[in-house]
């Protein structure tokens, strides 16, 4: 039985470099992931304690498809913290991780062939779930000198019928300030381009807070997840923010597609908005270990990074070690027991000469990975 030609999309590197680092484990080896952006946290103790209790108290069965209501107060009421932004909690749609934000809004906002804009390096999802909806995703190479961010520039001589944008970014970790932000949306509003703001590494700072598109338009689909600072990667739970004219357009969408998002997960996620306290000494840990990062990459070589405002990742140009990271990242794996992403996943042309490093896990195992990492690279360079 033949396959569609949408169904054809490009493996996700960083869960093929996980696989290959699960087997080294399971034959004995000790690894140190740096690969993989999942938070080394568990769910917040509130989260875990309030589904304890929902759960003893009765069968945990569909929920609305837009999400349970005070769910997506709790969550308009979280703009109103971070951002001073007045939000209709109606716009809220809750979603089974951001990957459901993506299909719904993808599928809410355009129609078969359109073109939609994405900057390089990029989240490689987006390229592939817009290919699965027959989508033509189109690359936008960012420069470093624009922190590998998009700029309207980039946008010229393009016919796109929409753009997605993330800040903090992933794989460099770099934001984007309100009027960078700003020209963005105004650029894109002038002509007719619906735009898209992946806002899931948000709370994840080390400086400025990062900006929301709904600081600066209304008309924007803002998308983000549990996953990251609230520590809830496996719990499948996001959320994202439409205009208030397409809430039923979504909704219906998401009725048929998903029927709702997981009640469990929502019960845990309600819970997790008010363990502040849990989730920022979360986001010390991060801090601690990205300075060790930025001390320790340089000394093992990796000199050439990103500034990464937020997120957890370092973003490496590592052009004058390799010009194939894919094989450099397999030899870091066999020979320093550290496990990186390389650049293809982020930037299929460009990403032959860079890596993602994730310090993401304990500050212990990002510590004994920078030691591994200088022990190698010292006796590569003989």
């Amino acid at each position: 039985m033949q396959v569609s030609s949408r169904s054809l999309v490009d493996p996700f590197i960083v869960m093929d470099v996980m696989e290959q680092a699960r087997a080294l484990e399971s034959a004995g080896r000790s690894i140190i992931h740096m690969e993989v952006g999942q938070p080394g946290t568990p769910a917040p103790q509130g989260a875990l304690t309030a589904l304890a209790a929902q759960m003893q108290a009765g069968p945990l069965g569909y929920t609305v498809a837009l999400g349970l209501p005070e769910l997506r107060a709790g969550i308009a009421a979280l703009y109103r913290r971070w951002y001073g932004v007045d939000l209709n909690p109606e716009r809220v749609v809750v979603t089974a991780g951001s990957s459901a934000a993506f299909l719904l809004a993808f599928t809410a906002l355009f129609d078969a062939g359109d073109r939609v804009g994405l900057g390089e390096p990029g989240y490689p999802s987006y390229r592939q779930i817009l290919k699965a909806l027959s989508l033509e995703a189109v690359g936008l190479p960012a420069a470093p000198q624009n922190r590998l961010q998009p700029v309207p520039a980039d946008l010229a001589g393009q016919d796109l019928q929409g753009l997605i944008v993330a800040s903090p970014g992933n794989p460099s970790g770099t934001m984007l300030g309100h009027e960078a932000l700003a020209a963005l949306i105004g650029h894109c509003a002038e002509r007719g381009i619906k735009f898209v703001s992946d806002e899931i590494y948000h709370g994840l700072h080390y400086g400025d807070r990062a900006v929301s598109a709904l600081e600066i338009s209304d008309d924007v689909y803002v998308i983000n997840s549990f996953s990251k600072y609230f520590s809830m990667t496996g719990w499948r739970i996001g959320w994202m923010v439409v205009p208030e004219d397409h809430v039923r357009v979504v909704e219906r969408l998401a009725q048929n597609m998903f029927i709702c998002p997981p009640h469990a997960s929502q019960i845990a996620a309600l819970a997790a908005l008010d363990c502040i306290d849990e989730l920022e000494a979360n986001r010390a840990v991060y801090a601690e270990n990205r300075r060790l990062m930025l001390e320790g990459l340089p000394r093992a070589g990796f000199d050439r990074i990103a500034p990464p405002d937020g997120a957890f990742y370092i973003y490496a140009d590592v052009s004058g070690l390799t010009d194939n990271s894919l094989a450099f990242a397999a030899e870091l794996l066999e020979h320093a027991g550290v496990a990186v992403t390389p650049g293809l996943d982020f930037d299929p042309r460009r990403g032959v000469q860079t890596l993602r490093f994730s310090y993401a896990r304990a500050t212990a195992d990002i510590a004994e990975g920078l030691r591994r990492l200088q022990d190698y690279m010292a006796r590569r360079r003989g």
